[in-house]
């Protein structure tokens, strides 16, 4: 129940549906989940270690306010991290988990963007970072990955209505996985190192044109 309750509130942290700085009550978020409190006391302990909410002594628990300097923090970590991730993969990767990234550049090349939700877009793009994660066959790396791509998440759902080029940053995926199905490690941290650049490249703008 505490993984239920961890990924429930999780997501509503990552798409805003939880705003920077609102109070997370954990009376409330049981109800609304239809679990004890002992397990979303937990989850939110898991959520605090994930920078995702902050709990003061006496105030409670709330979700972590997004500064357009973490946006710089976040970028620097994951410029680093998210080409060893695509190379290692494009290494090690087994067949199986080739097949599986496959399927996800199909669903890639099938998405609309147009038509598409905000949650089914960050739901997409999520499954395009952490399949890669998985492949790399690196559960320390993975689950560092794992958390940067989190609190990204977030700054981009601030302006994912306000981004001129949605469906490039979606479809240019297509290429990353496919070099890392491939097994050319070079261009699978080359493009992971552009796409992460383009995404800081993109809010940066989108935030400073609000």
């Amino acid at each position: 129940m505490a993984d239920v309750a961890y990924e429930r509130i999780r997501d509503s942290l990552l798409t805003l549906e939880i705003r920077p700085g609102d109070p997370l009550y954990d009376e409330g978020i049981a109800k609304e989940l239809g679990v004890g409190r002992t397990p979303v006391r937990e989850a939110l302990k898991r959520l605090e270690v994930d920078r995702l909410v902050v709990t003061y002594p006496r105030r409670g628990t709330f979700a972590t306010r997004v500064e357009v300097t973490d946006l710089a923090f976040i970028s620097e970590i994951r410029a680093q991290l998210e080409p060893l991730a695509a190379a290692r993969a494009a290494r090690v990767a087994t067949p199986a988990a080739r097949d599986r990234l496959r399927l996800i550049v199909e669903e890639v090349e099938a998405f609309d963007v147009n038509s598409a939700s905000v949650v089914e877009t960050l739901r997409l793009d999520a499954r395009v970072h952490q399949g890669i994660y998985a492949a790399a066959a690196n559960p320390h790396l993975e689950d560092a990955l794992i958390r940067y791509d989190n609190l990204a998440t977030r700054i981009w759902c601030m302006v994912l209505d306000r981004l001129p080029n949605l469906s490039g940053h979606v479809h240019e995926h297509v290429e990353l996985l496919k070099a890392v199905i491939g097994g050319d490690e070079a261009r699978a941290a080359e493009l992971a190192r552009a796409h992460v650049d383009g995404f800081e490249k993109a809010v940066r703008t989108a935030l400073f044109a609000a």
